[in-house]
């Protein structure tokens, strides 16, 4: 059959700088090189459009993510952040990134499943106190509000999806000079796909499973003309949870963006992004008290009523120009919504108390049923003004510039839903106000209860606000990448934030306000040695700060994140700062198609804000009383082993410590939701040119629950920590073939052995999260 061919339209080169300086005689060669192509007859620039037959086949499997490395679709060459000026090779930090590739044979699609088995991130969980959703801890610090989208702060607890992305990039060790507040142990960055007049594709994926799975996606980038192009991704998807229906989830997305090139130095883009996430939540398992296991085989307990779900709205307009060769202005303008709202039902294992009108006797052992439910709607404004002042030589030196400043404003109101839960009573359980009336799942026999899905009969509405939060944030920073020597490279930079924070708290029907301002110094400072054209020495030093207050879904709760003390302490408290220092060394290897890398860290967390009694501040005078530390290594490989063989490998072997507490005791004990050591391994092999496999492992050394960055919860009794989450080892397959240049199947099966893992528990070691059991899926992709 023949094929068609395929509009092929020249590539501009990247506005991305990658200047390196080079010996005379490369810079010669180069210029001779370049003469050469401008003389030799037939390689002329007039021709903008080139018909090609057979060739164009290979076009069809190109990566179209541009900051891949050519050929080899597991690694990135550089960040989708234009702010790092370098190669990933080059930069002297730790970011991982995982490519759209790597991601779409992983069969993996939500964010928090990408990263739940990345190497230095950890899931955390919610309660009564902060909010259900996607929870990311970053080498043992919460992270849930360091999750950025194209170098924006992508603010609320929303579920997050992979659909429209071309690479995620986990940035590991506080980043405060790029990213604000926060980002005490890493940041999360989404690059989302963008239309180009380099290409035109329409491609359609489905894909069906066991667990009633599908999922239908559509990616199609239309060049309109040499200036204008437009791309669109659509999805929808719905799958059960794997062996725990009726839990279930479903997704809904759209994402467009139209490039225009409005001059030789002028290009315009607009986004548009939406996302809706439906799931009827399953909070999984808890741990025997006492040193225990978690209880493998819990009923699926949910209500018929329950919910958890997440909608995103974001427009985003960037401005890139070239004022001359070394002058470029980038501009980011982002409008958003998002909502999200739940109604979830707790599990935890107790005993009855009572037989009054109950079947079952006192003593029994069962499960108690809880609810825990809220909804946070946030509006937000930010936009980011960068301008790059690059290959600029001074004093005999070479510097690349950098200036932003940058503006947000973000407003978020928390609310409740009034849940009356209207079921018949089954069981008597005690708690924290006494022995109550309640709903159990396992009756005296050690059966499941009768209709454990609709027991609780729920009616649901929504409630009143208990926190109104605005923080408005004005930044500028400095940056300076500067080549020293042919060998030495320096990396400075310094960033203030001045900002203004406004919380109206609502407990108990009194409205209490908070309000301050203050501003916050923080810097980085990295040297990189050349020691071959390929692989380079580096160490750097870099600091974060995050404010009292800064998480916005929890109000006046201090222990997760929420505002510490009176309204007069909050003024007073100093911001946690944050320090990392590392070194390492990074490695392009296999003619650059593979990256090695290798890094040793500590993580310094100062003035970090506990929890204690109200009536203790006055005595402390500060509730900056916390300090902490985590060290560790981490190692690192992403691209093409062979020609045939490509893979992502990362390991961490970290520790944590609390060296300070107001809690005396729990000096000395680890982080809780913290593990020490994490592994990744995906391997891929192109057996022949139309048939690939691989697979996948992840292992994750046990964790302790307990409050997030705080000391696991202890048990003196055991003399160990309360509450452990096991080991797990974890393994996937897949396998693709192509049928023809156009149609191409995938199967992945995850969790190949059924393996019974959990991810994260809450400090009581309720919420156990239940890793997904086994599932298979087949998918097709057609080139249309």
């Amino acid at each position: 059959m023949s094929v068609p061919p395929i509009r092929h339209v020249r590539r501009p080169l990247s506005l991305r700088s990658t200047h390196k300086k080079r010996p005379f005689s490369q810079q010669a060669a180069l210029g001779l090189g370049l003469g050469a192509l401008m003389v030799t007859p037939g390689l002329q620039a007039e021709e903008e459009v080139v018909e090609l037959e057979a060739m164009q086949i290979e076009d069809r499997t190109l990566d179209t993510n541009p900051y891949a490395e050519p050929n080899a679709p597991y690694k990135a060459k550089t960040s989708g952040d234009s702010r790092h000026t370098r190669p990933l090779a080059e930069t002297p930090q730790t970011i991982t990134v995982l490519t759209s590739t790597q991601m779409e044979e992983s069969g993996r699609t939500d964010l928090k499943e990408v990263l739940q088995s990345q190497p230095g991130i950890t899931i955390g969980t919610g309660e009564n106190g902060n909010a259900f959703g996607d929870r990311y801890i970053i080498r043992g610090h919460e992270a849930r509000s360091d999750v950025f989208v194209d170098g924006l702060r992508d603010p609320g607890m929303t579920t997050r999806e992979s659909f429209a992305t071309d690479q995620i990039e986990i940035t590991k060790g506080p980043s405060s000079t790029f990213a604000g507040r926060g980002s005490t142990g890493g940041a999360v960055n989404g690059i989302t796909k963008q239309a180009s007049t380099d290409y035109g594709f329409t491609k359609l994926k489905a894909g069906v499973g066991t667990d009633d799975y599908y999922r239908l996606t559509l990616d199609s980038n239309v060049v309109v003309s040499d200036s204008v192009a437009i791309r669109a991704n659509l999805l929808q998807a719905e799958e059960d949870v794997p062996d725990r229906s009726p839990a279930n989830r479903e997704r809904t997305g759209a994402a467009f963006s139209t490039s225009f090139q409005a001059t030789d130095r002028l290009n315009l883009v607009f986004d548009y992004y939406y996302l809706e996430a439906k799931d009827k939540p399953d909070l999984g398992t808890y741990i025997v008290s006492g040193g225990g296991d978690p209880v493998d085989d819990i009923p699926v307990y949910l209500q018929d009523q329950d919910f958890l779900e997440s909608e995103v709205d974001t427009y985003t307009l960037r401005l890139n120009y070239d004022v001359n060769d070394n002058v470029r202005i980038e501009n980011k303008a982002r409008y958003g919504t998002t909502e999200n709202g739940y109604v979830v039902t707790g599990a935890r294992g107790t005993t009855t108390t009572d037989t009054a009108g109950y079947d079952s006797p006192p003593g029994t052992d069962t499960i108690s049923l809880s609810t825990h439910q809220g909804w946070q709607e946030v509006e937000y404004f930010a936009n980011q003004f960068n301008v790059f002042w690059e290959n600029i030589e001074l004093f005999a030196m070479n510097h690349d510039f950098l200036v932003s400043l940058e503006y947000s404003d973000l407003n978020v109101v928390n609310g409740t839903f009034n849940v009356v839960n209207g079921g018949t009573n089954n069981c008597e359980v005690s708690g924290r106000g006494g022995a109550n009336p309640g709903f159990c799942g396992i009756d005296e026999n050690g059966n499941t209860v009768a209709n454990i899905n609709s027991i609780m009969g729920r009616q649901i509405s929504r409630n009143t606000v208990d926190s109104d939060y605005n923080v408005e944030t004005i930044s500028i920073a400095l940056m300076d990448t500067v080549d020293l020597t042919e060998d030495w490279t320096l990396f400075l930079g310094i960033r203030y934030d001045d900002f203004d924070y406004g919380n109206d708290v609502t407990r108990g029907g009194t409205t209490t306000e908070y309000a301050y301002s203050d501003g916050l110094w923080n810097s980085h400072l990295g040297v990189v040695y050349d020691l071959t054209d390929n692989g380079i020495l580096y160490a750097t030093w870099s600091t974060s700060s995050n404010i009292n207050g800064g998480e916005s879904d929890v109000g006046g709760s201090c222990g997760y994140g929420g505002l510490c003390g009176t309204p007069e302490q909050v003024t007073e408290n100093d911001p946690e700062s944050t320090t990392n220092l590392e070194i390492g060394s990074k490695w392009n290897l296999n003619d650059e198609k593979l990256l090695a890398t290798v890094a040793l860290f500590q993580i310094t967390k100062d003035d970090v804000m506990e929890s204690i009694d109200d009536d203790d501040y006055a005595t402390t005078g500060t509730i900056n009383t916390g300090k902490n530390r985590v060290q560790g290594a981490e190692f690192g490989l992403s691209g093409n082993l062979t020609p045939k063989l490509s893979t992502q490998f990362g390991v961490t072997f970290m520790s944590s410590e609390i060296l300070k507490s107001y809690t005396e005791e729990n000096e000395g004990r680890k982080l809780s939701n913290f593990a020490d050591e994490q592994a990744f391994l995906q391997l891929r092999y192109q057996l022949t040119d139309k048939f690939a496999f691989g697979g996948i492992a992840s292992y994750s050394s046990p964790m302790h629950a307990g409050q997030p960055d705080t000391a696991a919860g202890y048990n003196d009794d055991i003399n160990d920590y309360s509450y452990t989450i096991p080991s797990y080892t974890v393994f996937d397959a897949f396998a693709s073939y192509e049928f023809t240049n156009r149609l191409k199947a995938q199967l992945n099966i995850t969790n190949l052995t059924d393996e019974d893992y959990y991810l994260a528990s809450y400090r009581s070691g309720a919420f156990t999260y239940i890793g997904d059991a086994r599932q298979a899926v087949v998918s097709f992709t057609y080139d249309l």
